[in-house]
């Protein structure tokens, strides 16, 4: 078994895994498996999977957390600190880069060309996060009921995604209470590798108890990432009430408090949001946003970093609006991930204890289950606004329906989607072929004069 490495080693590590994070949480995990199970043997496959778990239970993206917990384990804080960092430090960069080439260069020839064929490609991948995550959650009548009721509650009801999360863990809690089998827990993730890494053969081993200095360290730290979260919100918001920082550090905080389920189920709230309530977007923006976290390494609610850039540029009023929307992403991407940190140190000495709770698994599972509801309604809404140039609200009572104006179909678009979607479900395309290949037609069918 190899010597415990020092941090400085541990850092390079998780420098490679970050630089390697691209394709979701499941690449991501994948990746991360592999190189501190498979070929670090830091822990085995116990360990892993029990972290992971732990990280589901968890508000924000899992692949993130899960890096922090264990760079933790490793090395305490300051461990998690820096693989942690490391694993959102490439998709900062890279998006801010593309945010700045986005907003001074978004309708010239073919970069307006390049994100055209991209939000063909990110409606097919949304539509296969959709299956995807069905599969996983939806085992019986009752979750597939849950997803139901939320796609109605959120499409045709504007029922706001706070409300659909709070009201699916009540109902699993409830179910757990009463001792229905439908709200039992799942097994989990299941094995991820090709053969079984035994934790007992491995540099942490099976674990133990934690000592009171571990515990202490990880409480005082929790509650650090917690002040340097709020308080900058706190002063932000007392010191410029009316101010775009404001709205984007109350709104993107109160969203890390609530993002279960991924960031296909939290993008579902921000185009609520940000099109809709801010009017800091148009729909065909929030496509764009997404393509550049999908083709980016680090988790994809790094396209939050996006929003805030767009809305401090048109928002802010500033003399100089590029430095504007450089705050304003840079506030979206300290306001979202700060709170990671913080669940992270003041769950993970209770992380036991917290597993083993049946009733948080079952309100948990439920709150997955509505997550398929909100990830279609993405999926809905993407293509409405993808497809088709015209959009109008139908009212019917309680119902409010945004339906596309038939004869405003955009037949460039829409072939695209159709490639997308074959390419994605008949001919099994992997991320990067159907991205790389949709970008490439929107550029051409730009060159051409068709899009």
């Amino acid at each position: 078994m190899n010597d415990h490495p020092t941090l400085a080693e541990a850092a390079r590590v998780w420098a490679r895994i970050a630089a390697l994070s691209f394709g979701g949480p499941a690449g991501q995990i994948a990746v991360m498996h592999r190189i501190l199970v498979e070929e670090k043997r830091w822990l085995g496959d116990g360990r892993f999977l029990h972290a992971l778990n732990f990280c589901m239970l968890l508000p924000g993206p899992e692949a993130q957390q899960l890096a922090t917990y264990i760079g933790w384990l490793m090395h305490g804080v300051r461990g998690a600190l820096v693989a942690g960092g490391l694993f959102i430090l490439p998709g900062v960069v890279a998006i801010m880069g593309l945010s700045w080439i986005y907003a001074a260069y978004g309708e010239v020839g073919l970069v307006a060309g390049l994100f055209f064929g991209l939000k063909a490609a990110v409606l097919a991948i949304v539509l296969q996060a959709v299956i995807r995550v069905g599969k996983r959650a939806l085992r019986n009548t009752a979750m597939r009921a849950i997803a139901a009721a939320s796609f109605v509650a959120i499409f045709a009801l504007q029922a706001p995604f706070p409300l659909i999360v709070a009201l699916a863990a009540v109902i699993g809690w409830t179910g757990a209470r009463a001792g229905l089998a439908a709200f039992r827990a799942g097994g989990g993730h299941g094995a991820m590798g090709q053969s079984h890494v035994a934790d007992a053969e491995t540099l942490l081993g099976d674990g133990g108890d934690l000592s009171q200095n571990a515990r202490r360290g990880a409480l005082m730290a929790g509650l650090a990432a917690v002040a340097l979260w709020l308080v900058p919100v706190a002063l932000i918001v007392a010191i410029a009430p009316q101010s775009v920082f404001a709205d984007i550090a109350t709104y993107f905080s109160g969203l890390a408090m609530l993002s279960f389920g991924g960031a296909y189920a939290v993008l579902a709230w921000v185009a609520q949001a940000a099109v809709g309530t801010y009017g800091w977007l148009a729909p065909g923006e929030m496509l764009d946003g997404l393509g550049m976290a999908e083709t980016t390494p680090g988790p994809l609610i790094m396209v939050l970093q996006f929003v805030g850039f767009m809305a401090a540029l048109r928002e802010a009023g500033w003399a100089s609006p590029f430095l504007a929307a450089t705050l304003g992403g840079l506030l979206t991407t300290w306001v979202t991930f700060a709170p990671c940190f913080a669940w992270i140190f003041l769950g993970a000495p209770f992380m036991e204890n917290l597993r083993r709770n049946a009733q948080l698994a079952a309100a948990l599972s439920a709150v997955t289950a509505s997550v398929v509801g909100v990830i279609l309604n993405l999926a809905v809404w993407f293509a409405v606004h993808v497809i088709w140039t015209e959009v109008t609200r139908s009212t019917l009572g309680p119902l409010a329906l945004d339906l596309p104006v038939l004869a405003s179909v955009n037949w460039a678009a829409a072939f695209l989607c159709a490639l997308a979607l074959l390419a994605v479900f008949r001919l099994k395309a992997g991320m990067a072929v159907v991205l790389a290949g949709s970008a490439c037609l929107g550029v051409a069918l730009h060159l051409a004069g068709l899009a």
